[in-house]
């Protein structure tokens, strides 16, 4: 038995335009992996597989609430050669709705030597899913709405790539057969890392609603070869607002094609019923997109009536911003000869304790015994250190009280008015030290400044062309208080060649720093609701380090979509190796 109430405000959610992508494949099913890309192209081989996307659409599901329809969300496994199911990816849940289309798509690579049978599971949401990651709702809380079978090549092989399938009770379960449909189109996806960041409004819409004004949204759709359309993105929910302006949208070419594929925008009133009112559409490139930016002036909605006449609307769709960019991964900074450059950052705030006292963070043992924040250093910066030629490293200290008697946020961790770097791994072993005596621990724990500082750096070196890749290890222990301000500065670090690696000591709750690393599914947004390019964080809580090996791997942790770059050192028969590895991000070596 179903819900009686659905998550109206997560039926408002925006989709595709705004959140990260989290359908990707991962290694066992050999899928899409940047590093094996960049193996083939760098030796003019053919990649061994190529990348598909998914697009599910279902008719006449099966309803299982009470007062309200059915909230679907599909799921796609892969079905190994033991029979086990593997999860490629899920979409986002539509709001009471037994004919849903699904923006978000699932990534699968088609290997034409091998057959791939797929599995698909539509489920009935019963729990909240207003701004959590789909990926975190766990299935056995949901009403199963219904299983289809079959083998990927089948809906390639199609003229149209779609393929419509009977849903049906899982295997040994005995129910109702007629469960719907489900439709899967398939379509390569566009190998191109160009982007399009826009923000659009509309003005004077024809309200819909009769004691209140309407709550507006737009649905943005891809027109297919077949003639029919895909849709690639939803906004947000505007409420009671005939002129709204949405929050900014970032499509990418492997969503919209090309800048010269139609698409289709159409305006939509929410209702919580499902039944959302037509306000108006249009169809244009976003080639045509950027020319109403360019020019200033707004593109007609349209309706067409029950006769099949076409009625020019009063409401206009303006296009007050338009950005064109490229979007790099870590791999492409890398494979161009980018060199790595190390960067430290110390937490001093008095959490940690009096460093006079055994139990402080900050305690340094007489022994020789190295206390957590000498450990973050030597294990990263060993390994790091390799990469970086000069071995000069900029470090700082953030939340003490400096030589001055002023609170700072980031100051130069060797004492120096002038110059922040220091000498090798052993000069910042040596400044920490030095720091601790001449410091004064104090507080809060503010990030935002040494992030800042940080990409500044990244920035000039841009500017100067200087083939350089920075890491930047922050050691804490602490509660932010400045979580908003730190999200916008990683927002707008986004798009240098900028990693963070946060490195967690203590036992504080570390809920936060979860938040930063944006690894269950949604990147981060300013406070200007700008989303965030790529993911540039990585936490690692040190008390979940486990024996030496582990560690290794968890010093540097470089993501790629799923992927990460591990630069690891190790010991074999008294020889010291060092080098790179690729793995999946769920997994350790």
């Amino acid at each position: 038995m179903g819900n009686c109430f659905s998550d109206v405000q997560g039926g408002k959610q925006a989709v595709g335009g705004v959140q990260q992508r989290t359908t990707a494949t991962n290694n066992n099913n050999r899928g899409h992996n940047d590093a094996v890309e960049f193996f083939y192209r760098s030796r003019g081989l053919q990649q061994l597989f190529t990348q598909v996307e998914l697009s599910l659409s279902a008719f006449n599901l099966r309803d299982r609430d009470i007062i309200s329809k059915s909230d679907p969300m599909a799921v796609v496994y892969v079905k190994k050669i033991d029979g086990k199911l593997e999860e490629l990816g899920r979409t986002e849940v539509i709001l009471n709705s037994l004919n849903p289309t699904w923006i978000e798509k699932v990534t699968v690579a088609f290997q034409f030597e091998i057959v791939q049978p797929l599995v698909f599971h539509v489920y009935d949401v019963d729990t909240k899913y207003h701004n959590i990651p789909v990926k975190t709702l766990k299935l056995e809380d949901q009403d199963f709405l219904g299983e289809a079978t079959c083998v990927l090549s089948e809906v390639l092989t199609k003229q149209n790539r779609s393929l419509t399938l009977n849903l049906h009770s899982k295997i040994g379960h005995v129910g109702l057969r007629n469960l719907g449909v489900l439709t899967i189109h398939a379509e390569e996806t566009v190998a191109s890392r160009r982007v399009v960041e826009m923000i659009l409004h509309c003005s004077y819409l024809d309200n819909k609603d009769i004691f209140s004004k309407s709550n507006p949204f737009l649905r943005i759709s891809r027109i297919v070869e077949s003639g029919g359309s895909i849709p690639i993105c939803k906004t947000e929910v505007v409420n009671d607002n005939l002129n709204p302006t949405w929050k900014p949208l970032c499509l990418s070419m492997q969503q919209f094609g090309s800048k010269d594929n139609p698409l289709i925008i159409e305006c939509f009133d929410f209702n919580s019923s499902g039944k959302h009112s037509l306000i108006g559409k249009l169809q244009k490139s976003v080639a045509d997109l950027e020319k109403l930016h360019e020019g200033r002036s707004g593109a007609n909605l349209t309706i067409t009536s029950h006769q099949g006449h076409k009625k020019v609307l009063k409401g206009e769709l303006f296009v007050d911003q338009f950005c064109e960019k490229e979007q790099y991964s870590f791999l492409d900074y890398v494979s161009c000869g980018f060199e790595l450059n190390f960067m430290v950052a110390v937490d001093f705030t008095a959490s940690n304790g009096n460093p006079r006292n055994p139990d402080s963070l900050h305690y340094i043992d007489p022994s020789g015994q190295l206390n957590s924040y000498q450990k973050a250093i030597m294990e990263v910066g060993e390994v790091i250190q390799f990469y970086d030629s000069d071995r000069r490293f900029p470090a700082w200290g953030f939340g003490g009280k400096t030589f001055d008697g002023t609170i700072s946020h980031c100051f130069n961790l060797n004492g120096s008015a002038g110059s922040f770097e220091v000498e090798g791994v052993e000069g910042i072993m040596s400044a920490y030290a030095s720091a601790l005596h001449n410091v004064t621990l104090a507080g809060p724990t503010l990030f935002g400044q040494v992030i800042k500082t940080a990409a500044q750096i990244a920035s000039q070196s841009v500017s100067y062309n200087s083939k350089k890749y920075f890491v930047l290890l922050i050691i804490t222990d602490g509660v932010l208080t400045d979580l908003q301000e730190t999200k916008d500065a990683l927002v707008k670090a986004s798009d240098l060649p900028l990693s963070i690696l946060i490195v967690g000591v203590g036992s504080a709750d570390f809920g936060q720093m979860e938040v930063l690393d944006a690894d269950k599914g949604q990147r981060l947004e300013s406070s200007t609701d700008r989303v965030a390019t790529r993911d540039i964080v990585q936490f690692v809580p040190m008390r979940d380090v486990h024996g030496k090996y582990i560690m290794v791997c968890a010093r540097m942790e470089l993501k790629i979509g799923s992927r990460c770059l591990f630069l690891y050192q190790t010991e074999e028969g008294g020889t010291v190796i060092k080098g790179r590895s690729w793995c999946n991000s769920t997994k350790r070596l």
